[in-house]
């Protein structure tokens, strides 16, 4: 490099365009420039290779400016501008060593005790005022100068500074810039972010004001909008060691599922970051959005496009400025003699050499001809900042004649008021400009001297092109406009990556945040009789209703019952059928033969009865199975207990009849009282009638209705939920219906078992006992099923089916053990049915304490004993 990297010009005379010299009635106002017209210098050194585009596109952009206006009679007329330029070498330590320059004029100086040799006081050349900075490009360089140009009240407006915080006017109240804070890129990032419905990212940002002010904004601005999370934020050292990028590459796969990389970092970096990528053979998977410093730039990507791919980076607004293209590819060495770098700039460019007095040219190297031609011999295509530079020269230049205008107006040149030119002043008609720039788009500043916020939104695209290069694919002007449909990721996919710490969970599922982290959940399924109310809760659904199949809402229990045609049904009803069809057989048949010895022998009125009580019992199979209503409910409150204490009632009559008349047979010869028929119904009703007080006392405390019970057909899998249409009975209330049928019952078996001992040819006492002993067989094996099955999701189908089943049984077991063998004796053995002598009380009980003794002899007398029974009269 260059020993000195100071250049002072006067663009009014040594300007290319200005060969003649300037007017004598001009005045001349000096601007400064500082600009990275070199790298920063490697191990210790303030400075390093020349940087073409970023240096000398951005210094000659200021020249061009300067050129302009001067040759422009509207603007500043006989004022002419001047500039003295600075190197930062892209570093902000020296960069403030370096503009101190421009405050030496304001610094004074004490020369009283200094003495030429001649006695003489000394002629000190005072230096050149600067009244405005243009500059700097990299945010800490212009926070480094910021705060020494604030001392001394110079404006200052930069062209390329980003950071954030210098957007406060506390601190930097004499900075301005004609490009937009970070803060507006980082709203825009997030944007863009948003819009590609991301919500999981990691940030990576360059040591310093700008990476880190970025990357804090991008957190802030999200922490704000809400929805996004950051997975990891990392940061690149100024100075790395071998092996750092491949760190960071590592910790960013430490989340994998953050693939979104929101990058704010130098050039450098950025290709250091790709390369490890490549490295860690993750091409493809990070998906990178770049600041403005990433830009639409070749740089960073070179030789590593395949990594880049799908990358989404953000630029200010800008154009192509063609005047400056056709200034810039006409400079040579002969006609820019006024750039002290252009020379190094031309022996890069053109990879030549320039010859020097005493420096021997290197034989590998050709020498420069002085002929080369920009953009002829060499590629060229202008740099980015170029429009944010002129506009930034003009914006200077506006605000001058502004000044001018309201203190010198009509004067030729600088007036007295503007001489000097005070700063403070001079940033008032700055913040006050309002012109078209070199773009034709608007230039004019906020109240913190930050320019309105306008980028383009590229995409660096290799598929389905045919030069792979940046696509613009949005604008953001504080709100984003993004075609979603021209944007396409690695290896050609039209299809957003995702970058989500958890996905959506499924219809019917809820999010269960991870504790700190907002964007992170894992999904759980709302289960059972539960439906989602909303993504974070699940809900019961009410006891009548059951979740949707996707359980996002409840829905309607079906309502069933008992049907005819269900296989729960058709056995009880066949078998009340076939029941129904004999009891009326034997009723008619009793009827037909009424008066016949074996009908009037069997005690006709309340063999009556109980045939009613077994057809009953037969009947009410019909009412458990008919659809609920509050008559049916009711016929089965009243006949499910009646048909059974009538059957029974009659049978512990007869049962308590023949017990008492032979118990009394042992005492006294008299008989019995209320043995005659007419007591026997008596005694029967008074039974019956107990029955029927209760249900009678029921019907007064709780009329019968209908109930839909939701809780019996509610197993785990609510698809199989059903709520059960049915009177209301409950097990309880049913069993207590019963009871009183069950009391009779045992209380007959208890008499029947007494009456053992009677001959078979006595009355109906053994059958009566037969059938009482089945019956009770019956309704031990009745209540088990009937309990046992109380929390199965079948219970009123299998309790229904059970309970009509073993009524039929009972009553089948009744109505064939004492009735069937008559009806056949009736129908198929007449001869059978004839009258026997009647015989007196004590003859009967003679008879039967005989049949007893003689039962007890030995069985090669059975033959003759029989044919010496006596039949006993029946009918008493």
């Amino acid at each position: 490099p260059p020993v000195w990297h100071g250049l002072a010009v006067w663009m009014g005379w040594l300007s290319f365009h200005h060969v003649a010299s300037p007017p004598m009635d001009a005045v001349y106002i000096t601007l400064g420039g500082l600009f990275p017209i070199h790298a920063r210098g490697p191990h210790g050194l303030p400075c390093g290779e020349i940087k073409k585009e970023k240096g000398i596109h951005r210094m000659e952009a200021m020249l061009y400016a300067l050129d302009q206006i001067n040759s422009d009679p509207e603007l500043l007329p006989n004022i002419t501008l001047g500039a003295r330029i600075l190197d930062t070498c892209s570093r902000d330590t020296y960069a403030l060593e370096q503009s101190l320059t421009f405050v030496q004029a304001l610094i004074q100086k004490d020369t009283s005790d200094i003495r030429c040799s001649n006695g003489e006081p000394p002629i000190i050349r005072k230096p050149e005022r600067v009244i405005g900075v243009i500059g700097a490009s990299a945010s800490s360089v212009s926070i480094m100068v910021a705060n020494v140009l604030r001392l001394f009240e110079i404006p200052q407006i930069s062209y390329a500074s980003t950071a954030p915080e210098l957007s406060d006017n506390n601190r930097y109240d004499f900075f301005s810039r004609v490009v937009p804070p970070d803060s507006y890129q980082a709203q825009a990032m997030v944007d863009i972010v948003k819009a590609m419905g991301w919500n999981y990212v990691s940030t990576l940002a360059s040591e310093g004001s700008y990476g880190e002010s970025g990357v804090d904004s991008f957190q802030q601005i999200s922490r704000e909008a809400g929805g996004l999370c950051i997975a990891q934020s990392l940061k690149i050292p100024r100075e790395p060691k071998p092996g750092e990028f491949d760190k960071i590459i590592k910790r960013l796969m430490e989340t994998s599922n953050a693939r979104g990389v929101i990058i704010f970092a130098n050039e450098d970096d950025i290709k250091r970051v790709l390369e490890a990528a490549k490295r860690a053979n993750l091409t493809g998977h990070f998906l990178f959005v770049g600041s403005d410093s990433w830009g639409a730039k070749s740089s960073p990507i070179l030789d590593q496009e395949d990594v880049a791919e799908g990358a989404v980076t953000i630029l200010p607004k800008r154009a192509s400025i063609e005047g400056f293209d056709q200034y810039f590819t006409s400079r040579s060495l002969e006609n820019n003699r006024r750039n002290i770098w252009f020379a190094e700039f031309w022996e890069d460019d053109f990879r030549c050499k320039l010859t020097r007095p005493g420096i021997k040219i290197d034989s590998e190297k050709k020498k420069c001809t002085g002929e080369e031609r920009i953009n002829r011999d060499t590629a060229y295509e202008q740099e980015g900042k170029v429009q944010f530079v002129i506009d930034a020269v003009y914006a200077m230049a506006h605000a001058l004649h502004s000044m001018h205008l309201d203190l010198c107006p009509g004067a030729m040149g600088v007036c007295d008021k503007m001489d000097p030119v005070e700063g403070r002043l001079l940033l008032n008609y700055i913040r006050s400009v309002n012109f078209n720039g070199s773009a034709g788009t608007g230039v004019l500043f906020n109240e913190n001297g930050d320019a309105p916020g306008r980028y383009d939104i590229f995409q660096y695209q290799m598929s389905n092109t045919t030069i792979p290069g940046y696509r613009v694919i949005g604008q953001w002007t504080n709100n984003l406009r993004l075609n979603m449909e021209e944007m396409q990721w690695s290896g050609g996919d039209r299809q957003i990556p995702d970058s989500v710490c958890s996905f959506p969970c499924n219809p019917g599922e809820r999010k269960k945040m991870v504790k700190g982290v907002p964007c992170c959940w894992h999904c759980e399924l709302c289960d059972g009789y539960q439906y989602q109310q909303d993504e974070m809760t699940c809900e019961t659904c009410p006891f009548n209703m059951r979740p949707t199949p996707n359980r996002t809402s409840c829905r309607s229990t079906p309502i069933i019952k008992l049907e005819w045609h269900s296989p729960w049904a058709i056995i009880p009803v066949f078998l009340a059928i076939l029941g129904i069809l004999a009891t009326s057989f034997v009723v008619i048949t009793f009827i037909r033969f009424n008066d016949t010895p074996i009908v009037r022998a069997s005690g006709r009125e309340l063999s009556y009865v109980l045939l009613t009580g077994i057809f009953l019992i037969y009947l009410i199979t019909f009412l458990m199975i008919a659809e609920p209503g509050a008559v049916v409910c009711a016929f089965r409150r009243l006949l499910l207990g009646l048909g059974m204490a009538i059957t029974y009632s009659a049978m512990l009559t007869k049962t308590n009849r023949i017990y008492r008349i032979f118990e009394q047979g042992k005492k006294s010869v008299s008989p019995p009282k209320f043995i005659s028929p007419t007591s026997q119904l008596a005694i029967t009703f008074i039974l019956m009638s107990v029955q029927l007080l209760g249900v009678f006392v029921w019907f007064a405390v709780i009329p019968p209705h209908t109930i839909i019970d939701y809780e019996e057909q509610r197993p785990p899998n609510p698809e199989m939920a059903r709520g059960v249409l049915k009177c209301d009975m409950s097990d309880l209330s049913l069993i207590c219906c019963l009871s009183y049928s069950i009391v009779l019952m045992v209380t007959c078996t208890v008499y029947a078992v007494k009456s053992r001992g009677v001959p078979e040819t006595f009355n109906e006492a053994k059958p009566i006992g037969f059938t009482m002993y089945t019956t009770c067989i019956v309704w031990l094996a009745f209540v088990p099923i009937f309990f046992g099955t109380a929390q199965s999701t079948e219970k009123m189908f299998i309790q229904t089916t059970t309970l009509t089943v073993s009524m039929s049984l009972s009553a089948s077991v009744s109505l064939g053990m004492l009735y069937i063998p008559k009806v056949y004796v009736i129908i198929f053995h007449p001869e059978q049915n004839v009258q026997k002598r009647k015989r007196s009380f004590k003859a009967v009980v003679q008879a039967a304490t005989m049949s007893t003794r003689l039962s007890q002899k030995s069985n090669d007398k059975q033959n003759g004993e029989t044919q010496n029974k006596i039949e006993p009269d029946r009918t008493q």
